[in-house]
């Protein structure tokens, strides 16, 4: 229960995290998470918990979705995903731990050296984020910070980026679920866990829409790419001490 009760808090403010940053919750929770619990188990219950999250930001922010983006980036992240998820019951897993956190870190540090507001606008760069972020998301169990280097080009209002972001997001995590339940990630007896996430993703989406409206969005993402840069160091000393 313990376990659990830690696992619901981590959740909660991964969630209002991932709606103020733009960056999505499984950048954090899921090198959290699979601190206290095994590493797929944690890919399948991320994978259904941002069903629900990201059905919550699409009803909160609704009116800012921008439908070509969608399409453009969104298409390739669904189809990249299904193959980034396949690949996971093949690698073994402690190779794919460790290379979720080296990513995480580079791109951690790489969105805050600022380099990455040096993309450019262009059809090229959403089919090229779309793919990453689909497969690293599939393969890792996070792809939203590529997916939000890629719509910072497009420099959008923070309620279309969330928005937009949200509708993908639910694309690649719908496809990811279903491949994951397939292969056994996510148990019978996770299904109890189900109405407390679908509670967890409203009350952080909320708490985090208010939030946006009270304090700088960049001073913000600084404190989240440190704490991010931080778990991520002692997730990797911690695979090198197993």
């Amino acid at each position: 229960m313990e376990t659990y009760t830690l696992f619901f808090f981590l959740a909660l403010l991964a969630e209002i995290i991932g709606t103020v940053s733009g960056f999505g919750s499984s950048i954090l929770f899921v090198p959290l998470a699979s601190l206290i619990l095994d590493f797929k188990i944690v890919l399948g219950v991320t994978a259904v918990f941002h069903v629900f999250s990201n059905t919550s930001k699409i009803l909160l922010f609704r009116k800012g979705i921008d439908k070509n983006i969608v399409f453009k980036l969104g298409i390739p992240a669904v189809l990249f995903v299904i193959l980034g998820a396949l690949l996971t019951n093949y690698i073994p897993q402690k190779k794919i731990e460790l290379s979720m956190n080296i990513i995480i870190l580079a791109l951690s540090i790489y969105l805050m050296s600022g380099a990455h507001r040096r993309i450019q606008k262009n059809n090229q760069n959403l089919y090229t984020g779309g793919a990453i972020s689909g497969f690293l998301a599939g393969l890792i169990g996070t792809g939203g910070a590529i997916r939000g280097i890629t719509l910072a080009a497009f420099q959008l209002e923070k309620d279309v980026f969330i928005a937009t972001s949200a509708v993908i997001d639910f694309g690649v995590d719908l496809s990811r679920a279903v491949v994951y339940i397939s292969q056994g990630y996510f148990h019978r007896e996770h299904i109890i866990l189900i109405p407390f996430l679908i509670i967890i993703s409203i009350v952080g989406t909320y708490l985090g829409k208010i939030i946006l409206t009270k304090i700088s969005e960049n001073a913000f993402r600084y404190i989240v790419l440190s704490v991010i840069i931080i778990t991520t160091i002692i997730q990797t000393i911690h695979y090198f001490q197993d």
